[in-house]
C-alpha cells in the first residue's frame, strides 16, 4: 500500500516542481552561507589587522560586529527558508497529497 502511494507521489508533476524549487533555494542559500562564512574565515586568516582595529574609542574590535553579522546572516537566511517552506512548499505538498488521495 505505501509503495503505491510513494510511487504516485513521485510521479506527480507538482512533486517534481516541489523538488526543483526546494533544491534551487536550498543550494542558493547554502552557497550564500558558505561565501559569508568562508569569507569571514579568510578575513581572519589573511587580514587579522583589519579585524583587530578598535571600533571607535572603545575596546571592541571590528571582528566582533563582523562575527555577529555572520551569525545574524545565518538567522536571516534560515528565516527566509522557513517562511518559503511554510508558505509555498507546504501548499504544494498539500496539493500533491490531495491529488494523490483521490
Amino acid at each position: 500500500m505505501q509503495d503505491g502511494l510513494v510511487g504516485k507521489i513521485e510521479a506527480h508533476p507538482k512533486y517534481a516542481e516541489l523538488k526543483r524549487r526546494r533544491n534551487k533555494l536550498g543550494i542558493f542559500l547554502t552557497v550564500l552561507m558558505m561565501v559569508v562564512y568562508y569569507g569571514y574565515i579568510a578575513l581572519i586568516a589573511f587580514d587579522k589587522s583589519f579585524l583587530a582595529r578598535p571600533v571607535g574609542t572603545g575596546v571592541t574590535s571590528v571582528g566582533v560586529p563582523v562575527g555577529a553579522a555572520v551569525i545574524l546572516f545565518t538567522i536571516i537566511i534560515t528565516g527566509i527558508y522557513v517562511r518559503r517552506a511554510n508558505s509555498e512548499y507546504d501548499q504544494l505538498t498539500q496539493d500533491i497529497l490531495k491529488d494523490v488521495a483521490k
